[in-house]
């Protein structure tokens, strides 16, 4: 266990195990810090990129705050211009489960078409992978998932299965025994209330692909219960 981090600034004050959680990950951004580091482990500057609303400050203080309480590692590069990176820690890749229960929640309770404003970054859905596939322990393999974005770049996500375990990284994979691509308009109709697959792409391995996207969609699949 990590030594004791100093005192919380707005602490519960209950003996009670979601009490103590909640002093750890209740704050704001916390959780989406944990989601976004779920493939790996990144810039300051890149979490910047994948949190959008986040200030300078604010990321600055609760990546400092995650580090003092043992959910993240902090690694420094002799390189010019300095590199700092920031990795997840066993202690918050264990919130990971809770995380894809969490997104379960909102697929079957808060889950709409985009709303006005909202900014799209399909691998904020993706990333919750680990905690959202169930993949068979008989099955082991690796899924690509490709997003054609807008922009004209293109991002890639390998989600491997291992045993029932899954795990995400943001690279290609070349040697993946399933690939599923479509555009960013095609992933939104995937994901989204209606889990339109239809213009989704798949080779290679489809019963692989399936189980991802089962996992990835099985929340929306259900429908919305409230907007």
């Amino acid at each position: 266990m990590p030594a004791t981090p100093p005192p919380k600034r707005h602490p519960y004050h209950q003996w009670a195990p979601d009490a103590r959680a909640l002093d750890l990950v209740g704050d704001k951004w916390t959780l989406l810090i944990v989601r976004d580091l779920a493939a790996g482990p990144r810039r300051f500057v890149e979490l910047q990129r994948v949190l959008p609303g986040i200030s300078t400050e604010q990321l600055r203080s609760r990546l400092n705050r995650m580090v003092a309480d043992g959910l993240l590692t902090r690694q420094r590069y002799r390189e010019v211009p300095p590199r700092v990176d920031y990795e997840l820690t066993q202690r918050s890749r264990e919130l990971l489960p809770v995380l894809g229960a969490l997104a379960r929640w909102g697929y079957d309770w808060a889950w709409t078409a985009p709303r006005e404003g909202e900014a799209i970054d399909i691998g904020a859905i993706l990333r919750i992978a680990p905690g959202l596939v169930d993949a068979p322990r008989s099955l082991s393999a690796t899924a690509e998932l490709v997003v054609s974005r807008t922009d004209g770049s293109t991002r890639h996500y390998a989600i491997s299965v291992r045993r029932g375990d899954t795990t995400i990284s943001e690279q290609d994979a070349p040697d993946a025994a399933a690939r599923v691509s479509g555009s960013e308009a095609d992933w939104i109709d995937a994901l989204g209330p209606g889990a339109d697959r239809g213009a989704l792409r798949v080779n290679g391995d489809e019963r692989l692909a399936q189980v991802v996207l089962d996992g990835l969609c099985a929340g929306a699949a259900r429908g919305v219960r409230a907007a």
